[in-house]
């Protein structure tokens, strides 16, 4: 088993602001986990994941000349009620020098129950501006 998983968040951000939503797919994520996650390249994917491991989520803009940054990571209360505030965080990952390239990472906790989604919001900032902000909450981690 790898001691990480990397979850890539492929965003176009021309379409996602045109359209005011990151689906019609504006957004896809794939994972590069030891486990067959479901949902990969679209905004579904459930990466299975096993406790202690670290998940590491990264944004690429498909087009060049924009942006698309990943604003927050905040894991869904069962039911979906309102968002708790994150148990993933923002930081640099392994020393690398690149300030472009921003990773958000998470440890697994040892409490998940086994085969069960645990849904996350990913929000995800495009440029700047009232709406440039834009989320999705079908995206989830499940404990092999």
């Amino acid at each position: 088993m790898k001691p990480h998983v990397n979850i890539v968040v492929l965003v176009d951000a021309v379409g996602a602001l045109s359209d005011g939503t990151l689906h019609n797919g504006n957004l896809s994520l794939v994972d590069d986990g030891a486990f067959e996650s479901r949902g990969q390249g679209t905004v579904d994917l459930c990466t299975i994941v096993v406790p202690g491991q670290v998940v590491q989520w990264t944004a690429i803009a498909v087009d060049v000349q924009t942006t698309a940054e990943i604003s927050a990571i905040t894991f869904l209360p069962p039911g979906g009620a309102a968002p708790e505030r994150a148990p993933a965080w923002e930081g640099q990952s392994g020393g690398h020098e690149n300030l472009d390239l921003k990773v958000w990472e998470g440890i697994v906790p040892a409490h998940l129950t086994r085969g069960v989604p645990y849904h996350y919001r990913l929000e995800v900032q495009m440029h700047e501006g009232s709406h440039s902000v834009l989320h999705l909450d079908s995206p989830a981690l499940m404990c092999a």
